[in-house]
């Protein structure tokens, strides 16, 4: 597997017993975000909350960092990452933030070091624009928004 090396910085050292992200396991593609919070957070059911991780990363040039939901906490409590797959382009440095959203039906806490989202490495390529006055066709044509059917 290719390694891209990501460089990090921890904004403050109030927040140095949380560990780095890193992976769960050997095949995961994602590494895992935790909470920067002095105090705990509850989400409330249908809210959402921008919680901090206390991060800035150095990104490459042409790649892009996708923040994820991570399976467990949507399967188990109903919450994940609003704008998923959230985008941290190779120029940004502010600090990395997760926005989550309750669609459960409980309250969600959050508490200092939880694991909150997962980050994954992605190659970007750029589009070239040309505009046309008509597309070649396919099979599927127009059709959208459930066509096939359920079956």
């Amino acid at each position: 597997m290719e390694e891209i090396q990501i460089k990090i910085n921890r904004i403050s050292d109030q927040f140095a017993d949380i560990p780095l992200p890193e992976y769960a396991t050997e095949g995961s593609s994602g590494l895992d975000l935790r909470a920067a919070v002095e105090d705990e957070i509850i989400i409330g059911k249908g809210k959402v909350a921008l919680v901090p991780t206390n991060l800035r990363i150095e990104i490459p040039f042409g790649y892009e960092v996708q923040v994820r939901p991570r399976s467990g906490l949507a399967a188990k409590h109903g919450v994940g990452v609003l704008n998923s797959p959230g985008t941290i382009d190779s120029d940004y440095r502010g600090e990395v933030k997760v926005i989550l959203f309750n669609f459960g039906t409980e309250d969600f806490s959050i508490k200092r070091g939880d694991r909150i989202a997962q980050m994954v490495l992605s190659k970007v390529y750029k589009m070239i624009i040309e505009e046309t006055h008509a597309l070649n066709g396919s099979q599927r044509g127009e059709g959208g928004f459930g066509h096939t059917g359920t079956k």
